[in-house]
């Protein structure tokens, strides 16, 4: 009987995270695969319920809709910001920054700007968007003994 993927399970696979529009996000297909326990938190559980039930070898593509993967694009998340927080003479749509909040850093994206404020999309820049989650099982070994 097959191992197959299940909760516990050490996973070793590639992947590609890829856009509707085929733009690669993330691929470890032309380097070293990676290494996980299902349910220890390194995958997004929208993307680890996919993977139930494959076994060594498999090759999937699944497509992971927004609230299952980075989030609806929330536009509470996008706000003022007093223009005099920036340093830069120069702003461009599209940068990004980092903010401090309480719990570190937070990044945001300029949406707009104007003379004396500037709209910064907080969203993760992934939210709202499909992800086709390409993987290829590499290797499946039952939950360690600790």
């Amino acid at each position: 009987m097959k191992l197959e993927v299940e909760l516990g399970t050490v996973v070793t696979l590639h992947f590609a995270l890829v856009l509707e529009d085929g733009d690669v996000i993330d691929s470890n297909f032309e380097a070293e695969p990676a290494t996980f326990t299902v349910g220890d938190g390194n995958l997004l559980p929208g993307f680890e319920t996919t993977l139930m039930g494959l076994v060594n070898g498999d090759e999937r593509e699944f497509t992971i809709p927004p609230g299952d993967a980075f989030g609806q694009h929330n536009p509470q998340n996008v706000q003022r910001v007093d223009r005099s927080n920036f340093d830069q003479k120069e702003l461009e749509v599209g940068a990004m920054f980092s903010f401090q909040n309480g719990d570190g850093e937070l990044p945001g994206v300029i949406v707009e700007f104007e003379d004396d404020e500037v709209m910064v999309d907080f969203n993760h820049p992934l939210a709202g968007k499909n992800i086709i989650f390409q993987v290829k099982i590499m290797n499946i070994t039952p939950q360690s003994l600790h």
